[in-house]
């Protein structure tokens, strides 16, 4: 993984992360984002896996239904955020849509994904701490702007 800070400007922070094949993005991006002290951030990315498991969150369970997309597979977007989690630590959050070969696509919450060739990631910071605080009652943490980090 390299990053580049290509703004450092008083509102907001953007960096470029750009992973590389063989890597796994989910772990790699929390890591960038507990090693730059991200506590506040959204992020976009583009690219491609090798393979990805997505989530489809299952109210009635509180638990996500893993998709396994077993295939080489583009990235054709993908939205989250960052913030700090009830451990203190960074929280990352991606919603993710996959094209496959013969043009159809899967998406959901980005689990694991694990690219080749690349990943590239625009995270923009804000100057701002937001906490995720774990709900018990949906069985989900989810980003409470009263609470502090």
């Amino acid at each position: 993984m390299k990053s580049k800070l290509v703004s450092d400007a008083p509102s907001a922070q953007v960096y470029v992360v750009v992973l590389d094949s063989g890597e796994e993005a989910f772990g790699a991006l929390t890591k960038f984002a507990n090693d730059a002290k991200v506590t506040a951030a959204s992020l976009t990315a583009i690219g491609a896996f090798e393979r990805a498991t997505v989530g489809w969150f299952d109210f009635a369970s509180k638990s996500y239904r893993k998709i396994e997309i077993n295939e080489q597979c583009e990235v054709l977007c993908a939205l989250g955020d960052i913030a700090t989690g009830d451990d203190g630590k960074a929280s990352l959050h991606m919603h993710i849509v996959l094209g496959l070969s013969d043009g159809s696509t899967r998406g959901g919450h980005l689990l694991a994904g694990i690219v080749r060739p690349t990943l590239e990631v625009v995270v923009t910071e804000a100057p701002a701490r937001l906490r995720r605080r774990k709900r018990p009652e949906l069985g989900i943490a989810l980003i409470d702007p009263a609470a502090t980090a």
